[in-house]
């Protein structure tokens, strides 16, 4: 029987012994194609919100393109699940060379090809930006409360862009991957200048996350989650203060302590 409803799914629940019957909205996952100059380039299963900040994001992100305004058009179906870029300029081989690709919606081997562009694409940062621990704390409970998504269905990552204040855009995704390349895609598209910027991030720290936040030239990176090992050898050479397992009042500094108040050396 299909329990799928017009708001959401029914479901049983149960707490304890008592049983009951209600509807819950669960996080909406759809594979996206993109048409590039006329040929399919990639194929991104994601949720299907912000889509063009996704498009944008992604793009930079794989270095295709730099700026926003190297897009001549861009067009979104989104009842067919495709989008229609065309650059004002030719793509060259390396580029093609992603043509047909599959980026599923998690880590791992479904994003084959993102180290080719990484050596033209990452960057050394040297951001000047000093935070407190307890502003990290309030940042990352700013971005659980925050995220209408997440309060709703649990099943989406989350990662925001903050000022060592507050936040000032979250997007999210069911895969955290395409939640950066939204909030990058944002930053593009708007100019925003991220010196004073850092990212705030549900999900964990793999090389290619840490890797998506040097493309975007952000020097703090705070998470609620794990990082991995790889993801700290590049945090550390490219310059990123890495912050894993900010929970309740508790964290990690991983790399570049100098931008955390209360953990600078003595």
């Amino acid at each position: 029987m299909n329990n799928k409803k017009e708001n959401g799914w029914e479901v049983i629940r149960f707490n304890g012994d008592s049983k009951s019957t209600q509807q819950e909205e669960v996080a909406i996952e759809k594979p996206f194609t993109i048409m590039l100059n006329g040929e399919e380039f990639a194929t991104i299963v994601c949720t299907p919100t912000d889509l063009q900040d996704l498009i944008v994001g992604f793009l930079a992100a794989e270095g295709v393109i730099r700026f926003y305004d190297e897009i001549k058009s861009i067009s979104i179906d989104e009842k067919l699940g495709f989008s229609y870029i065309q650059l004002i300029k030719n793509l060259d081989g390396l580029q093609l060379d992603h043509s047909k690709r599959f980026i599923g919606s998690c880590c791992g081997k479904s994003r084959q090809f993102y180290f080719k562009n990484d050596i033209r694409t990452a960057k050394t940062i040297m951001s000047q930006l000093i935070i407190s621990v307890r502003h990290c704390f309030q940042l990352m409970n700013a971005l659980q409360t925050k995220s209408k998504q997440f309060i709703k269905t649990g099943g989406v990552h989350n990662a925001a862009l903050a000022t060592q204040d507050e936040i000032i855009t979250i997007r999210s995704d069911i895969g955290r991957h395409n939640a950066l390349d939204k909030l990058y895609g944002h930053v593009i598209q708007n100019k925003i200048r991220l010196g004073d910027k850092l990212v705030v991030f549900s999900g964990r720290i793999s090389s290619e996350v840490l890797l998506k936040v040097s493309k975007m030239g952000v020097g703090i990176l705070i998470s609620k989650s794990a990082p991995t090992d790889l993801a700290l050898q590049l945090a550390d050479d490219l310059g990123i203060t890495t912050i894993g397992f900010a929970r309740g009042n508790r964290l990690n500094i991983y790399t570049h302590p100098h931008r955390i108040m209360e953990a600078k050396n003595t």
